[in-house]
């Protein structure tokens, strides 16, 4: 495997603390500390318009943790999370190495901020490695040519794309499915996205607020969701609001409405 800690390293981190992000406007709905004014006010203006952001979160939050533990329990040993946010525990690699100690993690952001947490997102098990790549969505080759040199892309790997692609408004499709040419049989695709199809008015308010602080952002229906997946095999329960995929499997998960949550999740498989 590659030495992980070398590729966060490598990288000069440039921040823009004046300018919210929307990593960092999710890391203040968790509770974090990872967050500047800018941030924190952008936030306060989309909790105006759509006092259930903090839910949604703690939604999409709860969503990873089940997919990931079901995926490493199926027999999936290595994780590509793109998107990835500022740490919150239990991050990603902790809730699959607590289940597959040898599993191997590559996480992988645009924001600088999260490279600088890069060294805390690092330990993991003896047997397994997590990795760090500074990366955009939009740029799919650099990010998989830099994942594979910690994952092996001839074993299945699943790709985690959570609370990521309903800021790509023209080419989330063309994105997705580039991802999806390149994953071996066996291989997993996780996303969650924004929906307006639960609490319209408030979902499209919240978009201006993002859009206004230039991050623009798009809500798509549960069908548009579902084009994502073309091809592959839904698992059960197929795609459903955050809180209502699998529920049963995760013991400490909080009552989150579909309202509240105004996001789909759901987890495929490649023939």
């Amino acid at each position: 495997m590659a030495d992980a800690s070398a590729q966060a390293d490598d990288v000069e981190v440039k921040l823009d603390i004046h300018r919210p992000h929307s990593a960092r406007m999710y890391d203040f709905y968790l509770g974090g500390t990872t967050n500047f004014p800018a941030d924190r006010e952008a936030a306060g203006q989309a909790l105006a318009v759509f006092p259930f952001a903090r839910s949604a979160a703690r939604a999409n939050r709860a969503f990873m943790r089940r997919s990931t533990r079901i995926l490493a329990r199926s027999g999936i040993r290595q994780f590509l999370d793109v998107g990835t946010g500022i740490p919150t525990s239990p991050n990603l690699h902790e809730v699959a190495q607590q289940v597959a100690p040898d599993a191997a993690v590559v996480y992988a952001d645009n924001d600088p901020i999260v490279l600088l947490h890069a060294k805390a997102l690092l330990h993991g098990t003896e047997q397994g490695v997590t990795s760090y790549v500074q990366a955009d969505v939009r740029d799919p080759a650099f990010l998989l040519e830099a994942a594979a040199r910690t994952l092996d892309f001839s074993r299945p790997i699943a790709l985690s794309m959570n609370a990521l692609l309903h800021f790509v408004p023209d080419e989330a499709r063309q994105i997705a499915e580039g991802f999806k040419a390149e994953l071996p049989s066996g291989s997993a695709l996780v996303i969650s996205h924004l929906t307006q199809d639960f609490a319209p008015e408030e979902t499209a308010r919240v978009i201006q607020v993002y859009t206004a602080a230039g991050t623009p952002v798009v809500a798509r229906t549960r069908a548009e969701f579902a084009e994502f997946f073309t091809g592959w095999d839904l698992l059960e329960p197929g795609v459903a609001a955050t809180p209502r995929w699998n529920p049963e499997s995760d013991t400490d998960i909080e009552p989150v409405t579909d309202i509240e949550a105004s996001c789909y999740g759901a987890v495929a498989i490649r023939p």
